[in-house]
């Protein structure tokens, strides 16, 4: 009896991550934050006793949730670096990492709109709202619209209200 309610959870556990939705959050799997704070450790592993390999100091940093274990989160950034953080650190506010210097921010969706400013590479604005092929960003106290393939942290499919 009780070898086949392990069986039970554990199968359960295998068909949550395989509906790509995280075993803790039920949240989708992988998923998009930003850090909350100004410093965060990176562990190789989800708990205190595992080694820092490196610390984020870029607070609103956008970063991509892969996985999750009780409070902590496994992370990534646009580089492709990665590793553990407690799920305090992290925040809902979705951002992203502009990629592309000078990028124009549009007055609406579309390349022969207005130009209302220009970003930076590596400005973090806050992502708005999203269609297919643009997303509304706002940075400096500037926004605009931007096509999705010069920033990272939305995914290409994904539309936003």
């Amino acid at each position: 009896m009780i070898a086949g309610l392990v069986a039970s959870v554990v199968a359960g556990s295998v068909a949550a991550a395989s509906d790509d939705r995280g075993p803790v959050t039920n949240l989708p799997i992988p998923r998009y934050v930003s850090l909350k704070t100004s410093e965060a450790n990176v562990r190789r592993g989800p708990s205190l006793t595992h080694r820092i390999d490196w610390v984020y100091k870029r607070r609103d940093m956008p970063l991509e949730i892969t996985a999750e274990h009780g409070h902590w989160r496994r992370v990534r950034d646009a580089d492709g670096a990665g590793g553990w953080v407690h799920y305090s650190l992290l925040s809902g506010v979705r951002t992203v990492l502009v990629q592309q210097d000078m990028l124009e921010l549009h007055a609406r969706p579309g390349a022969d709109t207005p130009v209302n400013a220009k970003l930076a590479l590596g400005v973090i604005a806050r992502l708005g709202e999203c269609t297919v092929d643009w997303c509304e960003l706002s940075a400096g106290g500037y926004d605009g619209w931007a096509a999705k393939t010069a920033y990272w942290g939305v995914a290409p499919d994904e539309t936003r209200e």
